[in-house]
């Protein structure tokens, strides 16, 4: 019965230490910065899974439309998929500005009229956009303004160029096929048929 009355006491004494001294500890520390934890949030809505690059038959499609498209376009001096679209913009903003780039592409290209010229446009449009729809959490972080500002000079080359901007576009689709997985995927994809700027 004395040890019973020892271990309650020993108990009791503990349970007042934690009281006094260790909960008014707690209550005290500072809490973590408001968002700390939403990078590692924010990376993962802008990831894609590397294996929805992987799948050969919609890249051979993608590169085939791009190939036919590719002897179409005259233009020699302009491109809109290219480096030019990541000026000023911070690396960890390229997968959002790919994702508003394909959402551009998808609905102004390869939803107008270009599908009853091209085989394949509809697989190829119903695939890009399967990704910006996983992507739709993705936003920017800091400031948009050069995002914003890059995605309107490719809108505006693309209206300026007319009919040929879309053909411009449907021949760079092999370009915006590597640049959103290079852009989205935690590791970009090592050789194959990528095109430099």
């Amino acid at each position: 019965m004395a040890s019973l009355q020892t271990l309650t006491k020993s108990f009791l004494g503990w349970v007042v230490f934690c009281c006094c001294c260790c909960l008014p500890l707690l209550l005290t520390s500072p809490l973590p910065p408001k968002g700390a934890g939403l990078a590692s949030t924010d990376h993962h809505v802008c990831r894609l899974r590397k294996i929805r690059f992987q799948q050969p038959h919609i890249r051979n499609r993608t590169y085939t439309l791009a190939k036919m498209a590719r002897v179409l376009d005259q233009d020699t001096d302009n491109r809109l998929i290219g480096q030019q679209l990541y000026v000023n913009v911070k690396e960890n903003n390229r997968c959002y500005m790919m994702k508003k780039i394909v959402e551009t592409v998808v609905e102004d290209v390869l939803l107008t009229e270009a599908k009853d010229q091209y085989p394949y446009v509809e697989e190829v449009a119903q695939f890009l956009a399967t990704l910006t729809l996983e992507l739709r959490g993705c936003k920017p972080s800091g400031h948009r303004e050069h995002i914003e500002k890059n995605l309107e000079e490719m809108k505006n080359k693309l209206k300026q160029l007319g009919k040929n901007g879309k053909t411009k576009a449907i021949g760079e689709l092999d370009l915006l096929f590597d640049y959103i997985e290079n852009a989205c995927t935690d590791a970009p994809k090592k050789g194959g048929n990528k095109k430099k700027n």
